[in-house]
């Protein structure tokens, strides 16, 4: 509902106008988000943060949060300073890879809170500690990219495509870190690919025609072709046209006969 009710507010509070391709862009992102987080596979229980400390130490998640870390880092020092100012997707772009980052750290201090609740000496444990500064490292960094982000563009724009990044960077990371495309069965993998494609459609419709007045009231103006295409006549017409009338309008072209 994030997606909806940003544009919502962002519209009455903050003067922001989105057009009917933009609600219906909304409403194929949070469509296409739903059906990806139904067709995803569900976790794996992990209840110790011994268990998640080996999920994190697997080098397929080592590789994958490598190539986040490097791709943030170059969006960040290279990318940010040249297109942010621009590129609605770079600054959103960050904040989604940082997302990975904070949804793992809030997945193993969840861990640890009930552990701690438990009696279990988790405060001894440098993972604790670990996931905690990455924590809150991340969120500073997905706060202050967002910020940018909302100063330079629309709010209507940016918190779909926001959602939407972020959600997939989410469920990709969870489907790594703890290997749940094993238990995927082909409905779920087909539901999956086509909830990415209904949000990649949403997002083209939000980004593409964001400046198009188009709206309920409208619409049959916009579809039409505009004005008309103007009738050719030939001269016989004209002369016909300008005889029959008593009065030649001053808008039609004056005709004169010549005899010889």
């Amino acid at each position: 509902l994030s997606v909806l009710c940003s544009a919502i507010l962002s519209s009455y509070l903050l003067g922001e106008r989105l057009n009917l391709l933009g609600k219906l862009g909304c409403m194929l992102s949070l469509l296409g988000s739903t059906v990806m987080v139904i067709h995803a596979p569900e976790d794996e229980e992990v209840t110790t943060l011994d268990e998640m400390s080996s999920k994190l130490k697997e080098p397929g998640f080592l590789a994958y949060a490598a190539i986040l870390l490097a791709v943030c880092l170059l969006l960040i020092f290279h990318l940010a300073p040249r297109y942010g100012q621009s590129n609605i997707l770079i600054y959103l772009t960050i904040c989604s890879v940082i997302g990975a980052f904070s949804v793992s750290s809030v997945k193993g201090l969840g861990i640890a809170i009930k552990g701690f609740f438990a009696g279990q000496p988790v405060l001894q444990h440098p993972l604790t500690w670990i996931l905690l500064v990455t924590l809150v490292a991340s969120i500073t960094t997905q706060i202050n990219y967002l910020n940018k982000s909302l100063d330079i563009f629309n709010t209507s724009l940016v918190f779909p495509i926001y959602y939407v990044l972020f959600t997939t960077i989410v469920i990709t990371t969870s489907i790594i870190l703890f290997k749940e495309w094993v238990t995927m069965t082909v409905i779920d993998i087909i539901g999956t690919v086509c909830g990415f494609l209904t949000i990649i459609l949403g997002v083209f419709l939000l980004h593409a025609f964001k400046d198009m007045d188009v709206s309920l009231g409208n619409l049959p103006q916009v579809l039409q072709s505009g004005q008309q295409a103007p009738v050719t006549r030939d001269d016989k017409n004209v002369l016909i046209e300008v005889d029959n009338s008593s009065i030649a309008p001053e808008d039609k072209p004056k005709v004169f006969m010549v005899y010889t």
